[in-house]
Formats: structure tokens, C-alpha cells, sequence
């Protein structure tokens, strides 16, 4: 890695990652058409910079197809880089959602079948991407734990999970990371999970740290918005939300220029700002974007700006839910 682009420490148990990483799964689902060979040019042209290591990826994104593509990568750069998937949301071949499962035996097929995909023999760290509300969390970390055990996984984490739901977990194995939404528009894990993660040594991973790309200041209307990409159907990009939380992106904006960087700068440097356990996972398809939140890492946020982000953060709230309700159910297991 290059040494203008720091690396974080994830949790206490010696899992070292880039401070900025790429969520991998708009390489192959959620927000349009794809391009295989442009998504490799970038995860190869990200690591040649040295800008990023941390991949994250999961066996629900593309079912399948998105592990498929960084084997690709693998292939020739595994020591290079720090592999993250997941298992638990499970899909027909056809996409339909399925429902989630944490049987242990589940687990472990699970694992063998994202190994295979990806072409490796170990997975750096392997989340449980929702939780099994219908099985201990005992049994699902348990099985999780054996994997470790058996050399087929190095770390472990959880995502979207509730407070006691991650202590009763954490007593069964060492948790590495918590997998969570977190950004300037989404800041629940504050009031509980963030601390109760520092109690136990757990490092916070955030996804959709630019609000799903809206913080970034380019999306205004559903127009810019391929028909086939889900947010169209995300309660924060209709109607009357879309209006208000255009306010909060125009605040965010004036701040970034003040400070003569992007939105999105700000907003990655902000939850940076946050502690040094967090490391945010933004996705992106094009490499001037990566370039661009990786530099992100470097930014340097005064006292004095980090309180006018606040008081941004205060006078424009954010209107409309993070999912629409099904998939909000799922959330806090």
C-alpha cells in the first residue's frame, strides 16, 4: 500500500485493513447494467495506486456473479488484498429473495460455495450479513467459529445486528467487525452500537457511506437513475424526502467547497473523523471516483468544521426510511 493512504486496524484481534475500502456489490447488481471488464480495470488500477485493499463483496450480490468477478482479480493479486463476503441473505437464481439463514450447516455450505467462487482457499473476514431471528446466534457464530478453526476464514463479523445480539455473539468468538449503514443521512449506530463496540473491541465498518451516492451531490431527480436500479424504490429518493434531503445535500456541498474538496470527501473524512476503528466501504465503478474518496483519508477536519457539520447535520434532518419496510424488518436482528 502507499504510504500517502493510511491503514486502520480492525477490532483487537489484528485484522489490518486500507482506511478506505470499496463495497464491490454495483460491480454486479442493485444499480443497473455492469461492465465486467471496466470493474476489473478499476479493482486493478485501485490496487496498483495503492489506494485500496479492503474489497467487500458478498454471495448474495449478482447471486454469485460478484465473488465470480474479483476471483478474477484474485487470481493474480490475493496477497495484495483483504477479501470480505458474506453469507445469510439467500436468493433464487432468478435474484427473488429467499429469506435468511444462519443454520450452522448453512454456514459452512455457505462458505465452501463462496471459496469456490472466489477461487481461494481462506476468506480474510466473513460476515453473517443479516441475522437469523429463527436461530441462536450461538449456534450460526458457532459454526462461524469452527470455519476459523478449520483455516477457511480469518476473521469474523457481523452486519445489521442489535446490541445483544453482538455481546452474545462476541461471547462465542472474537468479532473482528460490525458491518453497518452508517453516513451524514444515517447515524443510529451512535447511540448504542458504536459504543457498545468499542466496549468489546469491535471495529465499524460502514456501507453506503454517501448515502447510496446521494451525498455526493449528483443525483437531483429519479431521472439519473438507470430503470432497473433499486433506489428508485428507497423511501429516501421519493416524493417530498427527495426534496428535503436535496436541502441537506446543498449544505453538505457549501461546507465542501469552503473546505475546496468534494461532498463526498467530506462526508468519508467526517465519519473518519469518527475514530480511528471506523472504515467506511464505499462502492463505486469508475476509478477517478475511487481515487477521488480515497483521498478522503488524508483530509484533515478541523474542531471548528467538524461542529459545522453538525449543526448542518441538525438543521437539515433526513426525511424517509433507509429501506423500504420489508427489508427494514430485517434490520437490528
Amino acid at each position: 500500500m502507499n504510504s500517502a493512504f493510511p491503514l486502520r486496524r480492525l477490532g483487537r484481534y489484528g485484522l489490518e485493513v486500507s482506511a478506505i475500502g470499496l463495497g464491490c456489490m454495483g460491480m454486479s447488481d442493485f444499480y443497473g447494467p455492469a461492465d465486467d471488464a471496466a470493474n476489473l480495470a478499476v479493482l486493478n488500477a485501485g490496487l496498483d495506486l495503492g489506494a485500496v485493499n479492503f474489497l467487500d463483496t458478498a454471495d448474495m450480490y449478482g447471486v454469485g456473479r460478484n465473488e465470480q468477478l474479483l476471483a478474477q482479480l484474485l487470481k493474480t493479486r490475493r496477497s495484495e488484498v483483504v477479501i470480505a463476503t458474506k453469507f445469510g441473505n439467500v436468493r433464487a437464481a432468478d435474484g427473488t429473495m429467499l429469506g435468511i439463514n444462519g443454520r450452522p450447516e448453512y454456514v459452512k455450505a455457505a462458505c465452501e460455495a463462496s471459496l469456490q467462487r472466489l477461487g481461494i482457499d481462506c476468506i480474510d473476514l466473513y460476515y453473517q450479513h443479516r441475522v437469523d431471528r429463527t436461530v441462536p446466534i450461538e449456534d450460526t457464530v458457532g459454526a462461524m467459529r469452527d470455519l476459523v478453526e478449520a483455516g477457511k476464514v480469518r476473521y469474523l463479523g457481523l452486519s445489521e445486528a442489535s446490541a445483544a445480539t453482538i455481546r452474545r455473539a462476541a461471547a462465542v468468538a472474537p468479532i473482528s467487525a460490525l458491518q453497518t449503514e452508517y453516513s451524514l443521512w444515517t447515524r443510529d449506530v451512535e447511540a448504542e452500537i458504536l459504543p457498545l463496540c468499542r466496549e468489546l473491541g469491535i471495529g465499524l465498518v460502514p456501507y453506503s457511506p454517501l448515502g447510496r451516492g446521494f451525498l455526493t451531490g449528483g443525483i437531483r431527480t429519479l431521472d439519473a437513475l438507470a430503470a432497473t436500479d433499486w433506489r428508485r424504490n428507497n423511501p429516501r429518493f421519493q416524493g417530498d424526502n427527495l426534496a428535503q434531503n436535496l436541502a441537506l445535500v446543498d449544505a453538505v456541498t457549501a461546507l465542501a467547497d469552503a473546505r475546496d474538496c468534494t461532498p463526498a470527501q467530506l462526508a468519508l473524512a467526517w465519519l473518519l473523523h469518527r475514530g480511528n476503528d471506523i472504515v467506511p466501504i464505499p462502492g463505486t465503478r469508475h476509478f477517478a471516483r475511487l481515487v477521488e474518496n480515497a483521498g478522503a483519508a488524508t483530509l484533515i477536519l478541523s474542531a471548528e468544521e467538524l461542529q459545522r457539520i453538525d449543526n448542518v447535520l441538525i438543521a437539515q434532518p433526513v426525511a424517509g426510511t433507509r429501506y423500504p419496510a420489508a427489508a427494514m424488518a430485517a434490520l437490528n436482528g
